[in-house]
C-alpha cells in the first residue's frame, strides 16, 4: 500500500491561511489552542493514469479545510490524512482500513473511481466512519445498500448516460454506434446504461466490445469496429484507456466519432492525446466550475492557495463534501455515528454546486449534465464551442459527409 501523500499540520494550515488572504493572525493564540483537534481523512488516485483528477480533488479538499482553520467561529481545528488509493480496489480496501481504524479520523472524502468506491462501502459501515464520496458515478455505491455511512455528492451515470445518448442521436443525428468499454463495474455499467439510453432514443449498436483496464493494444477491436464502419465510437473507461483508443482509431484509420464517458474528462486526456482529441465528446454531472453558483469564488480561492495542479471537474465535488462533514461536526460534535446521521439527513443545503440534498441512500441529485467538446486542447462547454456555433464541423460529421 502506498504511504500517504501528506498530512497537513498546524504550521502548513497556518501557511495556508496566508496564501488565501484569510489570516490565522485574526484568531487570538488562546483561542485556537483550546479548540479541539479533529482529523479528516481524503481519499483518491494520487498516483497512476487518474492522478490528476485525484490531486486536483486533494487540492478542493485541502482548500476547504484551510478555509475553515482560518475561520475564528469554527468550534474546532481540523487535520488531514490524504492516502493514495492509486484507483485499484486492493488498494483502496487498504487505505479505507487505514482511514478507518484511526479512531481521530472522524470521517472521509473518499474516492474518485468507481472501482475502488463500490470496494470500499462495507469497510467504512462495518467500522461505523462516514464516508462522502466526491467522484465516482455508479449507481450501485449508493443505491445496493442502505449504509447510514456512505453518501455522494456527485451524481450517478444514469443522469449522465441519458443525456449522452439523447445528445448523439437527437442533437448531433449519429445513428450507429460501436460500444467499446473496460470490464471493470464502472466500464460495464456504463455500457449498459448508455446502450438502453441510446436505443430509445433512436440509435443502433453495431457492436460491443469489453476491454481490460489498462490495456495497451486495442487493435483487435478497433479492426473489428471498422468492418461495421460505426458513426460513433463510444468508449467507457478513464483516461489512460481513452487515450490510447483515440490514439489507436486515427493511426488505424478508424473514421467515426469519438465519445466517452465524465471517465476521460480530463486535462491529461488532451495533454496526453495531443492533436487526435480534437472533436472529442465527454459528459460530466454539474455545470462547469466557472458557472457554479460559487465557483468563482472557489476558482480564486483555489489560485491564491497556489496548488500546482489545476482543480479538475470533480475538485469542486471535494470541496462541498469537505464542507458539508466539516458542518456535521461542527452541529453535533467529532463523534462519528452521529456525523453519519447528520450527513445523510442533509436538506437544501446550500453550496457552491448549488442545493445539495441527499435521498434516503444518501445520494445527491444533480439534474443538470454538462456536454463537453475537445477544442484546441481543451474541453469546452459544447454550447460555448465553436462546434455548436457552426464554425467548427465535428470529426464524425465530416465522415458522414465523405
Amino acid at each position: 500500500m502506498s504511504e500517504p501523500v501528506g498530512r497537513l499540520n498546524r504550521r502548513q494550515l497556518l501557511q495556508g491561511a496566508s496564501a488565501l488572504g484569510l489570516g490565522w493572525a485574526l484568531v487570538p493564540g488562546p483561542a485556537r489552542a483550546q479548540k479541539k483537534t479533529v482529523k479528516l481523512a481524503f481519499i483518491g488516485p494520487l498516483t497512476g493514469g487518474t492522478a490528476s483528477n485525484g490531486l486536483g480533488g486533494r487540492n478542493s479538499f485541502l482548500l476547504a479545510v484551510q478555509e475553515r482553520n482560518a475561520d475564528p467561529k469554527t468550534k474546532h481545528h481540523y487535520e488531514t490524512e490524504t492516502l493514495d488509493d492509486e484507483c485499484k480496489p486492493t488498494v483502496a480496501v487498504q487505505a479505507a482500513l487505514k482511514a478507518s481504524s484511526d479512531p481521530a479520523i472522524v470521517a472521509g472524502v473518499t474516492h474518485y473511481c468507481s472501482v475502488t468506491a463500490i470496494a470500499t462501502v462495507d469497510t467504512y459501515h462495518k467500522a461505523g466512519m462516514p464516508a462522502m464520496v466526491w467522484g465516482a458515478v455508479l449507481p450501485e455505491i449508493t443505491y445496493s445498500h442502505e449504509y447510514v455511512e456512505i453518501t455522494r455528492v456527485n451524481g450517478t451515470m444514469i443522469n449522465q448516460n441519458q443525456i449522452a445518448a439523447d445528445f448523439a442521436v437527437k442533437t448531433l443525428g449519429f445513428k450507429t454506434f460501436a460500444i467499446l468499454h473496460d470490464t471493470t463495474d464502472y466500464g460495464r455499467a456504463h455500457a449498459k446504461w448508455f446502450s438502453e439510453f441510446l436505443e430509445q432514443a433512436g440509435g443502433k449498436v453495431l457492436s460491443t466490445q469489453g476491454t481490460a483496464k489498462d490495456q495497451k493494444d486495442y487493435t483487435a477491436e478497433l479492426t473489428r469496429a471498422k468492418a461495421d464502419r460505426p458513426e460513433v465510437v463510444w468508449y467507457g473507461g478513464l483516461t489512460p484507456d481513452g487515450v490510447r483508443v483515440k490514439v489507436q482509431m486515427d493511426k488505424l484509420g478508424v473514421r467515426a466519432q469519438f465519445q466517452g464517458t465524465s471517465g476521460i474528462k480530463s486535462d491529461t486526456f488532451n495533454e496526453t492525446t495531443g492533436p487526435s482529441a480534437e472533436g472529442a465528446l465527454a459528459f460530466v454531472e454539474g455545470a462547469p466550475t466557472e458557472k457554479l453558483p460559487g465557483g468563482k469564488r472557489f476558482l480564486e480561492a483555489y489560485a491564491k492557495a497556489g496548488f500546482k495542479e489545476p482543480s479538475e471537474a470533480y475538485g469542486p465535488f471535494a470541496y462541498v463534501a469537505a464542507n458539508l462533514i466539516i458542518d456535521a461536526i461542527e452541529a453535533v460534535g467529532p463523534d462519528r455515528a452521529k456525523v453519519a446521521r447528520h450527513l445523510k439527513q442533509t436538506k437544501n443545503a446550500n453550496t457552491i454546486i448549488g442545493p445539495v440534498e441527499f435521498d434516503a441512500h444518501g445520494q445527491n441529485t444533480v439534474p443538470l449534465i454538462s456536454k463537453y467538446v475537445s477544442q484546441d486542447g481543451k474541453w469546452v462547454l459544447w454550447e460555448d464551442s465553436e462546434y455548436a456555433s457552426g464554425k467548427r464541423t465535428l470529426p464524425g460529421h465530416k465522415f458522414k459527409k465523405m
